[in-house]
C-alpha cells in the first residue's frame, strides 16, 4: 500500500518513517511518499497561503500549489485505486471501521494535511474524496492526523505486525474495547495475575476475555455497545452486569 502525503511540513514525518512504518518499507510491504507542497508554488517567495477573501482570521493555504502537487501525485498513480484524503476537524471521525474500509478498497491514499486556518475550498472540491478528522479538537496542522490515519490503515497490510492476530483482537476489532491484560511473574507486588489465564484451559480463557471485554466497554465506553457485533450470550452477560449495578445502587 502507498501512502503519499502532501505537505508543506514534510521534517515532520521523521520520527513516524522509522521504527514499524520503517521495517514495513523495508520490506516492500508499504510505501511512505513526502510530497512538499511549498515546492510547487510559482510565487517568487515561495509563499503558500494568503489572506481570505471576507475578512477572517489567519491565513489560507492557497489553491496553485496544491493543484500542481495533486496533479503530480496522480501522473504517478494512474491505474491504482486511489482516494485523496484532506484530514481536516470538519470531517467525520476516524473509526476502526473507517481505516479497514480504506485498507481494503484502495491501494493509494493522498493525504493533504492543511495548515493556517485552512486550504482553498476550489483545492477540495476538484481533488477531495473524503475529509478525515482525528477527534473534535483542532491542531495546528494535518500532518498529527496523517500520521495516525497511516499508523491505522497500515495495521491491516499482512505481515506489518509480528503477530497477525493483533489487528483482530485488540480494541475496537468487533466494536469493543480490548480485555485487559497480564504477563510475567504471574505474582507482582502481592497482585496475582487472574487464575483462568494460566489455567490452559482455552475455551475458559476465551470466555474469560469476552466477558472483560464487554464488561469493560460497557462500563467505559456505553455508546459503543449498540453498534457492536453481540451474540445472545454477550447480551445476557450484559443484562447481568445490568442487574448487579442496580442491586448495589439499591
Amino acid at each position: 500500500m502507498t501512502f503519499n502525503c502532501l505537505t508543506v511540513f514534510p521534517e515532520m514525518f521523521a520520527g513516524f518513517t522509522t521504527s514499524l512504518c520503517g521495517k514495513a518499507a523495508a520490506r516492500g510491504l508499504l510505501s511512505v511518499n513526502l510530497y512538499d507542497i511549498r515546492g510547487y508554488t510559482t510565487d517568487k517567495h515561495r509563499r503558500v497561503d494568503d489572506y481570505p477573501f471576507g475578512g477572517g482570521a489567519g491565513m489560507l493555504m492557497t489553491p496553485q500549489p496544491i493543484f500542481d502537487c495533486f496533479a503530480d501525485v496522480l501522473q504517478k498513480n494512474t491505474g491504482k485505486r486511489v482516494r485523496n484524503i484532506y484530514l481536516s476537524p470538519a470531517g467525520s471521525v476516524l473509526t476502526q471501521q473507517t481505516a479497514k474500509r480504506l485498507y481494503e478498497e484502495y491501494d493509494v491514499l493522498n493525504l493533504l494535511c492543511g495548515h493556517y486556518e485552512g486550504v482553498d475550498q476550489r483545492a477540495l472540491d476538484v481533488y477531495i474524496d473524503e475529509e478525515l478528522s482525528v477527534g473534535d479538537y483542532v491542531l495546528t496542522g494535518g500532518e498529527l492526523p496523517a500520521m495516525v490515519l497511516m499508523d491505522c490503515v497500515m495495521r491491516y497490510i499482512p505481515g506489518v505486525l509480528s503477530n497477525e492476530d493483533s489487528a483482530k483482537t485488540e480494541s475496537f476489532g468487533d466494536g469493543l474495547l480490548e480485555y485487559p491484560q497480564y504477563t510475567r511473574p504471574q505474582e507482582f507486588r502481592g497482585m496475582v495475575v487472574p487464575e483462568v489465564l494460566v489455567s490452559g484451559h482455552h475455551k475458559n480463557i476465551e470466555e474469560w476475555q469476552r466477558r472483560q471485554s464487554l464488561k469493560k466497554t460497557w462500563t467505559v465506553r456505553p455508546d459503543l455497545i449498540d453498534k457492536a457485533e453481540l451474540t445472545e450470550q454477550d447480551r445476557q452477560y450484559l443484562r447481568t452486569l445490568h442487574k448487579e449495578e442496580e442491586s448495589h445502587d439499591a
